[in-house]
């Protein structure tokens, strides 16, 4: 690494350090026990008076982040922050000595300090730790941020996340919301009798969704890998092993552009139910996120993106092609040739791609007319058998599958099936997949012989559901882009 130029403040600082070595306090500090946190003392002691507190005397020890200093003469106010919040301490030459307040007053706004002391309140009412003992644990060697502009460069906010957690609470708010949403999934799921289970990252085939791979390759065996572009295979081996129900909350891997909603390594959960079908998808699929919801904010209600947004459950129920009809007056149901269909689509300013057909051109209205007007969330089913080759085909209409895809604010948020069982159909889209494959479609899937000999010895009829988790936390976060919900978000190299 080589050495750059320090500014003022930096040189200050790491002479403080040496100050501090020569002293015999270890600026990068030791173990420190902490038995209180900033947000319990006041939630807990916030009603009581001066007086009575004073009578309590109550003993707490806290450690956190210097924020903010008004240094006096032999007493002075600063406040730090742990991890759930900030909390002012009250600091004097009589309480803790000539050394120990010598300490302090060198002392810079991002230093991490540990203090031991008892609870008072100031005169503006604000409950206060009186410092008793003070110690230095780490010297910050460089600046934090200005306090009211933060990090501004929203770039920089995502690079450097950890400064970030410092300076803005919104974002300390989210990285807490984040592991809370994806317990109450994982309780939701467990008490209703599903396995949590782990399947491979790398895989030697590609299936399970349409999306390009990130290719790696396997020393030892000489071959390439693909990094998983989603869970949905293997769980359904599961199933045929007679595992019942089960789910897996983890990480996909889509080698593809990134914009507010999409990030090339996202997390998803995917749950599979023997003996279930696509109502019982839905079903499930309102009492995940109205769970979630509840349980984080204490309302169905969320705001989100300007829109105000119930998710209590009994969501919407729409078929595709009715929506499709609603916008443009067009019914795909008729009985329709695909040369009338490309007609169609040519007059509305669609591009048919080289490997497009009649179920295609319904998907492509469907983006195009309905998808962003949506605002409630609606379940939206009946999706071409083209576009969804692991799932049952309409038993009233073969052109049209048992899909659907729940769509919030314009966004797609899950997406289920009456999965598809039946291992002569499934050979057969399989098969077709490669034909788009060659016809140009990179994102078709591959022959999964392996899967279809599974589904040969019976697979039980069953409900499937995935769930893009980054983006339901943005919606019960208010978050506006899918990298304010990741913690570090792929980004370009600085120097790139």
């Amino acid at each position: 690494m080589e050495m750059r130029e320090f500014s003022e403040q930096e040189l200050v600082r790491r002479e403080k350090a040496n100050k501090l070595r020569e002293s015999g306090i270890d600026p990068f500090g030791h173990r420190f026990t902490v038995t209180d946190f900033s947000k319990d003392i006041k939630d807990k002691y916030q009603d009581m008076t001066h007086d009575e507190l004073e009578e309590m005397h109550k003993e707490v020890t806290v450690a956190g982040r210097i924020m903010f200093i008004r240094k006096m003469g032999k007493a002075s106010f600063f406040s730090i922050k742990d991890k759930l919040g900030n909390i002012q301490i009250y600091i004097s030459i009589n309480d803790v000595g000539e050394d120990s307040y010598a300490l302090f007053k060198s002392a810079d706004i991002g230093d991490i300090v540990g203090i031991k002391g008892i609870l008072m309140k100031t005169q503006t009412g604000e409950i206060t730790i009186k410092c008793l003992e003070y110690t230095h644990l780490v010297k910050a060697l460089r600046p934090l941020p200005e306090k009211y502009h933060g990090l501004n460069d929203v770039e920089e906010r995502y690079r450097r996340r950890y400064v970030d957690l410092i300076m803005n609470d919104d974002a300390r708010r989210i990285a807490f919301a984040r592991p809370k949403i994806i317990r109450s999934i994982r309780n939701y799921l467990d008490n209703l009798g599903y396995t949590e289970v782990e399947t491979p990252v790398l895989n030697t085939i590609l299936g399970g969704a349409a999306a390009k791979p990130f290719i790696t390759h396997h020393n030892a065996q000489n071959i390439d890998m693909y990094l998983r572009i989603a869970t949905e295979l293997p769980l359904k081996r599961l199933l045929v092993g007679g595992m019942d129900a089960v789910y897996e909350i983890g990480r996909l891997f889509r080698n593809e552009g990134m914009d507010r909603k999409h990030n090339p390594e996202f997390t998803t959960i995917e749950l599979y139910k023997a003996f279930s079908d696509l109502e019982g998808m839905m079903d499930i699929t309102e009492g995940i996120i109205s769970t979630a919801a509840y349980e984080l904010n204490g309302t169905y209600e969320v705001d989100f993106l300007g829109n105000h947004i119930n998710l209590a459950p009994k969501y919407k129920r729409a078929h595709m092609v009715d929506l499709i009809k609603e916008a443009t007056g067009i019914d795909f149901f008729q009985d329709m040739s695909f040369e009338d269909a490309k007609k169609l689509a040519i007059e509305h300013g669609i591009e048919v791609e080289e490997h497009f057909s009649y179920g295609h051109i319904v998907n492509a209205f469907f983006e195009k007319y309905v998808e962003e007007t949506i605002l409630e969330p609606t379940f939206v089913y009946g999706h071409p058998i083209e576009i969804s080759p692991l799932a049952k085909k309409d038993p009233n209409d073969p052109r049209f599958t048992q899909r659907f895809e729940l769509f919030i604010a314009g966004s797609e948020y899950a997406n289920a099936f009456t999965e598809l069982n039946d291992p002569i159909d499934q050979y057969e889209r399989f098969a077709n997949q490669l034909k788009e494959r060659e016809l140009g479609n990179d994102e078709a899937n591959e022959m999964d012989i392996d899967f279809v000999e599974a589904l040969e010895y019976g697979m039980p009829p069953a409900g499937g559901l995935g769930i893009g988790i980054d983006r339901l936390i943005m919606l019960l976060t208010g978050a506006e882009s899918i990298r304010e919900v990741i913690l570090f978000p792929t980004m370009k190299p600085r120097d790139k």
